[in-house]
Parts: structure tokens; C-alpha cells; sequence
């Protein structure tokens, strides 16, 4: 699929780069821009999924899986470039307008949505579970919305005259992407800084913990993600004897698995009661 939509999307950005050329559209040079911005984000989610394949070694014992959060971060950052570039254009033309030729204007946006479309569809299935696929498919869901604003602004000018239409479309789509490119960003970030994963609350998770008969304290509690799927703890769990570890123990992980599907997890065991230190509620850390 991204193979696919890597071919839709950079073709016709090279299509609309030289109809807003010829045209004097800002709208359809912001959409081919951004279009731009889609063919490489594609490009650079294709080689995460490709290196996120290879096997752990020696050196890296995760694997390559989070090299799909890198690129996620990457494609958030061009974005952001290039909404500041659309920005910075529109002034300009608000400033000095410029002549458009509206009926090719037209004719390429009502292709581009037909594009966009197409690809927004194949990337859909994809986006809920992966957030280097997430990103890609926000980025081609921003030019489609992008290709009906130039449509909009095309059926304006053609209608009106009213030219300075051209750029505020323009700034409309990049105000667009930037809210949706930071929440991507952020959750890209997040996960590079080994926070806790979005959907789960750490107090939540130690309440439950402690809720595990035989288990009297938690300390040193970690949730994090190696990549936007499959969460992983550590904790120093604490019993009241030795001979409730294994029944703690295995209480733990059932009630991680099925209450937060966290499956991997490493949880160290004390025994000989609970410090009042533990009990009390040491400070957590994610």
C-alpha cells in the first residue's frame, strides 16, 4: 500500500507543482507542497517498515522497530516547514496579487482529490495501529482536504474575481496541518523519551499492582513503548513473605495482560514485608 501511494502521490505532485506554476496558484503550489512533503514522508516510512524488520543483534536487542517513530518524528518536522513556507508565501501574495489561470487551477484540484482520495483510502487500515503509518496517512489526509480548498478557491475566483481568494485557501490549509502535525509530533516525542504510552495511566496501573493479593508495595514502576505498539513495564514488587512471590508474581502479569495488554513485562520480587518507604508511596517513574 505505501509502495502505491508513494507512486500516486509523487507523480502528481510533480503534476500540480507545474499546474501552479503555469496557473500562478499559491493554493496549488501549498497542495503540491505539501504532496511533496507526503512523497517523502512515504518514502521514509517505507525504509522505517523495512528496518523495523530486521532481527535484534548484539548491540540492539530491540531491533530496529523504533527507527518507525524517528521517521514519524522527521515527517511532523517537515510539515511543520512547510506550512511556515505556505505562510510566508501567502503574505507575499496578499501583499503583490498575482493573475490565475482558475480553469487549470480547477482541472488539477478536482484530480488531486481524486488522488488523494485513492490514497487516503489504502493508507486508513494501517493508521490506527502504526503511528509511522498514522503520520503518513495524516499527511495525505491534509492534501486531501487541501485539494478541495483549491477547488473552493478556484470556483471563487472563477466566479468572482476575487483573487486574493488563492492565498487564503492557502493559509487555511497549512492552519490545518500544524494542529494535526503537532499532536503527531508530540506522541513521537513522547515515545522517544520513553514516556508512558497514550491510553494508560501509571497510578492506575500501580493501584492495580498493589490490588494483587500477597502484594503489599511497588517502587521503581517504568511503562514505556519501544514503538507505538506493544507497551513494556518494570517494577520492583514487593510481598509480604517469600512463599506469596510466585502467586504475586503470576498475579501481576494476569491482571497487566488482561486489564492494560501489557505482555511484556520484567518484575523484580522482595520479599521480607514492606518498607515503609514502599507502602507509603514512593515516587514513581515513567
Amino acid at each position: 500500500m505505501l509502495w502505491f501511494t508513494l507512486a500516486l502521490t509523487g507523480g502528481f505532485m510533480l503534476v500540480e507543482a507545474i499546474a501552479g506554476w503555469l496557473t500562478g496558484s499559491l493554493a496549488l503550489v501549498s497542495d503540491a507542497a505539501h504532496m511533496f512533503t507526503d512523497s517523502a514522508a512515504l518514502a521514509v516510512s517505507l525504509a522505517a517498515v523495512r528496518l523495523g524488520r530486521l532481527p535484534a543483534d548484539t548491540k540492539r536487542t530491540y531491533g530496529y522497530q523504533r527507527f518507525e517513530i524517528l521517521a514519524a518524528a522527521f515527517n511532523a518536522a517537515l510539515l511543520f516547514l512547510v506550512a511556515i513556507f505556505i505562510l510566508y508565501e501567502a503574505w507575499q501574495r496578499f501583499m503583490e496579487p498575482a493573475p490565475i489561470r482558475t480553469l487549470g487551477m480547477l482541472v488539477v484540484a478536482v484530480l488531486g482529490l481524486a488522488v488523494n482520495l485513492v490514497a487516503a483510502r489504502l493508507l486508513h487500515a494501517g493508521s490506527t495501529s502504526n503511528l509511522n503509518m498514522k503520520s503518513a496517512y495524516l499527511e495525505v489526509l491534509s492534501d486531501l482536504v487541501g485539494s478541495a480548498g483549491v477547488i473552493v478557491a478556484a470556483l471563487v475566483i472563477l466566479y468572482t474575481g476575487l483573487t486574493w481568494v488563492d492565498p487564503l485557501v492557502a493559509v487555511l490549509i497549512g492552519l490545518w496541518v500544524v494542529p494535526r502535525t503537532w499532536v503527531l509530533f508530540r506522541a513521537s516525542v513522547n515515545i522517544l523519551l520513553e514516556g508512558v504510552p497514550d491510553g494508560l495511566d501509571l497510578s492506575e496501573v500501580r493501584a492495580s499492582i498493589l490490588a494483587v493479593p500477597g502484594v503489599c508495595g511497588v517502587h521503581e514502576l517504568h511503562v514505556w513503548a519501544v514503538a507505538s505498539r506493544e507497551p513494556s513495564l518494570s517494577a520492583h514488587v514487593v510481598v509480604e513473605n517469600s512463599a506469596d512471590a510466585q502467586g504475586a508474581l503470576e498475579g501481576v502479569s494476569r491482571v497487566l495482560g488482561e486489564r492494560f495488554h501489557i505482555h511484556h513485562s520484567t518484575i523484580q520480587v522482595e520479599s521480607g514485608g514492606c518498607p515503609a518507604a514502599h507502602s507509603a508511596g514512593h515516587p514513581q517513574h515513567a
